[in-house]
Formats: structure tokens, C-alpha cells, sequence
């Protein structure tokens, strides 16, 4: 039986690629490789903009709405972070900090030296992270439905208002009940699609699930140990070398960004 939700890949990269991008793995260490997707060209006159997606899906299917805008007047990376997509690593490690320590190599392999980093949700974290380590490749951070870490209490108090028990049951669902419930948290507005969609929706994109399950566990750190990075800059503050944007919906970041 057709994927259905599979089955639309060959034309959303065929309207990717109409738009200037080309797909590229990047290999970091035996055992460790990158999917992205990055300029056809040489796209140095044009400032770079990294996309880095959520725990819902991959890159391409997370920002495949901003692409096409943001094409225009930027140099577009989009990577899918590690067990997502195509990106895969023999390494135990499974904080945001190696994905941010892994997508900052793999972006220096690809040329870039300085960026502005778009983070939604799990990708919000790790783009805090890369911020972090590497405050002379950030030149501008935008966020949206993330936070700086995810402690204890943020995660117990966010599952409680959304009605699960564990964030796996939110973020890996298995039902369509539960590929509803992630889609009305991961997207602005509401959208309705056939079941049928939404059980293929799950086969296509939750996948890798022991290691995603993982990854969630390597995210929640302890309240008494959390911190708040001490480089981080001020909130849009154009005097600084560093401009940091919060925004609750991706529509006002593409009002700022287009």
C-alpha cells in the first residue's frame, strides 16, 4: 500500500531544488553523517540562515513553507539533525549539546563561518547550544516554541497542560489520536487531514524511535542544575554582535526575516 505522506517527498525535493537548493551528506567521523540541504551555488554574497527543526519531522518537511521566501535574499541550510532523516551516528552521546557540537562541524565543512541559526522547538535548544559554543559563528539567533533547557519542572509542567504523560507519548506518537495531538502542538494553525494520512504520517517520519527516545531523555536536566548561558546577548539589540529574537509563531519571524 502507498505511503502517501512518503510518496510526496520526490515532489517536495523536486520544489526544493526549483528554488536553489541541493541535497548533501556531510561525514564528520566514521559512523557519523549529516543529511543537508544547502545552496547549489556558491552563496557567499548572500548571509547565511540555518533552519533546524523540531522533534516533529524532519528539515525539509518543517520549513518547506519558508524555503522558498527565504531563498531570495539568503543562503539556506537545511540540516536534519542526528536520527532524523538521513542523519545517523555511532556515538552514545545524546545531549543537544553534541547536536549542536556536530552541526557546527558539519557546517564549517560546508563553508559556513557565520550565520543566523532559526530554532523551532527541540531545535530551539540545540540552536541555544550552538550559540554557546560557538558565539563567533552566531551572528543572529531566531526561536520559536522553545526554551533555553528543559528542566524538570518545564517538562512536568508542560505535559501536564497538554495531557500526557511523558513527552515520548507526546513527541513519538503510535495512534492517529496521538499524531493529532502533536500536529495541533507543532503547528500555528489547525489542519485537518484523513486518518489515512496521519497513520502514514507516523510510518514516515517517527522513526529511529529507541534513539529519539534517547534523545528526549538527554534533554531533561535537572532544575538545580540548569543554567542560563552567560554569552547570551541581549534581546534584539542591534548595537550588539549578536541579535537574539524570541517569537511564539514562525509567521512573525518570516514578517521580520522577508
Amino acid at each position: 500500500m502507498v505511503n502517501w505522506v512518503e510518496a510526496q517527498k520526490p515532489i517536495l525535493h523536486g520544489l526544493i531544488k526549483l528554488a536553489g537548493l541541493r541535497q548533501r551528506t556531510v561525514e564528520l567521523d566514521p559512523g557519523t553523517t549529516m543529511n543537508f540541504w544547502v545552496p547549489k551555488k556558491s552563496r557567499k554574497q548572500k548571509p547565511a540562515v540555518v533552519l533546524v527543526h523540531g522533534f516533529a519531522a524532519e528539515g525539509l518537511v518543517t520549513w518547506q513553507f519558508q524555503i522558498g521566501a527565504l531563498t531570495k535574499k539568503y543562503a539556506v541550510y537545511v540540516p536534519d539533525l542526528l536520527f532524523f532523516g538521513d542523519s545517523k551516528t555511532g556515538s552514545a552521546d545524546r545531549s543537544p549539546g553534541f547536536q549542536a557540537e556536530c552541526l557546527a562541524r558539519a557546517l564549517g565543512v560546508l563553508g559556513v563561518e557565520r550565520c543566523t541559526v532559526v530554532g523551532f522547538s527541540y531545535g530551539g535548544m540545540v540552536a541555544f547550544k550552538l550559540l554557546e559554543a560557538r558565539p563567533e559563528m552566531v551572528t543572529a539567533m531566531v526561536v520559536s516554541g522553545s526554551v533555553v533547557a528543559m528542566t524538570d519542572s518545564i517538562g512536568e509542567e508542560a505535559l501536564e497542560r497538554l495531557g500526557f504523560k511523558s513527552s515520548a507519548e507526546l513527541l513519538m506518537p503510535e495512534t492517529v489520536k496521538g499524531c493529532k495531538a502533536l500536529l495541533s502542538v507543532a503547528t500555528h494553525r489547525k489542519l485537518w487531514f484523513p486518518d489515512r494520512l496521519h497513520k502514514d504520517f507516523i510510518k514516515a517520519m517517527i522513526n529511529n524511535r529507541k534513539e529519539r527516545a534517547e534523545l528526549l531523555e538527554g534533554l531533561v536536566v535537572c532544575n538545580k542544575d540548569a543554567t542560563i548561558p552567560t554569552n547570551l546577548p541581549q534581546v534584539s539589540s542591534s548595537s550588539s554582535s549578536h541579535e537574539f529574537l524570541l517569537f511564539s509563531s514562525c509567521s512573525s519571524f518570516l514578517s521580520q526575516m522577508t
